[in-house]
């Protein structure tokens, strides 16, 4: 795999998904594709890590300009495992997905969709996470085709800030009424737990609460209507106006 673009590809719902099936054809019209998916869906694995136990990885399909692998790690150990271990130098591109359900605000820090991203960004390898606001898992992904195309496309060409990957989210609609590059909403989740029947057993569920429903610069506006959401995320979590703000504190310590 070498004069082409080397694209890595991983997601938290399994490498036979659908989602990341229709990525990995999107991605080979654009360059040579390495994919290492979990064996199985990872949902919610977040940038969780196996530090205890061995993780196995096996070569599921091969063909020019692709390699399919399959891991029974998380999607973080996919990307670690993918740049240490497969590919001989480093992607041009990672892409994670198309995830079956949104990670747009808050969700991002659950998903394993996104995990993979940041761990992607991490090793300075320009990322960029796809989802789709849905839970079935045959879904027709090509009303979202050309978007994704274009975003890798965008990406493969100018890059990324250093510490900065992108987070898309879709809504499911037949047409999309455009793209809108915007910031997390404002949420949480509520009502989280439903007891099972057995007692002192419980499921997780949840809704989630928009706190900001009327903020027209957010992911789930632009998803409320009908717009694909392109979020960047950045790596340093430090919030600089409390830092700041707290600065006075170091005197006070002395």
């Amino acid at each position: 795999m070498a004069g082409k673009p080397l694209i890595l590809i991983s997601n938290d719902d399994g490498y036979q998904a659908q989602g990341i099936r229709v990525l990995t054809d999107l991605m080979t019209r654009l360059g040579d594709v390495v994919v290492v998916a979990p064996d199985a869906p990872r949902s919610g694995a977040a940038c969780a890590i196996t530090p205890f136990q061995p993780v196995r990885l096996s070569l599921v399909e091969e063909r020019a300009g692709l390699r399919v692998y399959s891991c029974s790690g998380s999607p973080v150990d996919c990307v670690k495992l993918a740049s240490e271990q497969v590919v001989t130098r480093r992607p041009d591109l990672m892409v994670s997905g198309i995830n079956h359900g949104d990670n747009a605000s808050i969700s991002m820090h659950y998903s394993g969709t996104v995990g993979a991203v940041l761990e992607a960004c991490m090793k300075d390898i320009p990322a960029v996470a796809f989802s789709l606001r849905t839970r079935d898992q045959q879904c027709d992904f090509s009303p979202y085709e050309e978007v994704i195309l274009q975003v890798a496309r965008q990406v493969l060409e100018y890059g990324l800030p250093s510490d900065t990957c992108l987070n898309v989210n879709f809504p499911q609609v037949p047409k999309l009424l455009g793209t809108s590059v915007c910031r997390m909403a404002r949420g949480r989740w509520i009502t989280e737990w439903v007891p099972d029947e057995e007692p002192g057993k419980f499921h997780l569920a949840g809704e989630f609460r928009n706190l900001e429903p009327d903020a027209p610069d957010t992911d789930y506006w632009a998803m409320d209507h009908g717009m694909a959401a392109i979020c960047p995320l950045h790596l340093d979590m430090t919030d600089y106006d409390t830092l700041l703000s707290l600065e006075s504190l170091n005197n006070r310590m002395r």
